[in-house]
């Protein structure tokens, strides 16, 4: 397994940020971490230095960019959750993530076509 890499809540926050309104110009950033979030500008770059050494953001030239799609940071943070959290079974974490919460039929239908679409790809 790759080097795994958590995100605080802190993270996932101002990585929403800047993947909404990517490129920023850092003070841009700092304007809208304050507007969404209420941080202070040395919080904002508290955590995007954080980001950076992570290898999630860049910052040239006071330009804000993502070094990796939110898709992919979630799929990262998903196998995390599912390796430590249920000794790597996708059934274990369906069922607890299920348990005592349904879903709709139209959610269930999604999941479905899901597994039939990768069903196909073995």
């Amino acid at each position: 397994m790759e080097h795994e890499v958590a995100l605080t809540n802190a993270d996932w926050r101002l990585m929403d940020i800047v993947w909404d309104h990517e490129p920023v110009e850092s003070p841009e950033l700092c304007r809208l971490a304050e507007e969404k979030l209420g941080w202070k500008r040395t919080t904002t770059y508290t955590v995007l230095k954080r980001l950076s050494e992570k290898g999630y953001l860049a910052n040239n030239a006071s330009v804000v960019v993502s070094q990796i799609a939110r898709e992919e940071a979630g799929k990262r943070e998903g196998n995390q959750i599912v390796s430590r959290g249920f000794k790597g079974s996708l059934p274990a974490f369906i069922a607890a993530f299920l348990d005592g919460s349904g879903i709709s039929g139209e959610e269930a239908e999604q999941i479905e076509q899901l597994l039939r679409d990768y069903r196909g790809k073995e």
